[in-house]
């Protein structure tokens, strides 16, 4: 089975947490590392290991992705990307899916990022979540 995946917030680059146990999957902070690439690796290989595993061992509840940042660079939007590319094939094979963007209600431009990204989701469900409280 795969391992739990635990990479603590720095300034630069966000809280991740893959609960394998529990079929959660945490991505909170801001995200501007200086290399993009080298920080979401580790994360995009884990993740590729726990979702071949529940293409072939489905779990019982959905697989949950929740998403609190604050501020993001390009870099990490495409790592993003990755990772929801990722889900969404593994919902297409049957596996549940839920993707939840939780922005500030006053923050219409972290809002608008999950509009774009809610758009490449068909199998998958991406909600869009006001959180009053703060998110970092």
């Amino acid at each position: 089975m795969t391992d739990t995946l635990y990479l603590p917030q720095t300034e630069r680059s966000p809280l991740v947490e893959l609960d394998v146990d529990n079929h959660r999957l945490r991505i909170e902070g801001e995200s501007y590392p200086e290399d993009a690439a080298a920080f979401f690796g580790p994360v995009l290989a884990a993740l590729d290991a726990y979702l071949a595993e529940s293409e072939q061992r489905p779990p019982a509840s959905p697989i949950v992705m929740d998403v609190r940042l604050l501020y993001f660079n390009s870099s990490s939007a495409k790592a993003l990307m990755n990772v929801f590319q990722r889900l969404e094939s593994t919902a297409q094979v049957g596996v549940g899916i839920d993707v939840n963007w939780h922005y500030h209600p006053d923050d219409e431009t972290m809002k608008e990022f999950g509009e774009d990204f809610s758009e490449d989701f068909e199998a998958a469900r991406f909600n869009l979540v006001v959180s009053e409280t703060d998110l970092a």
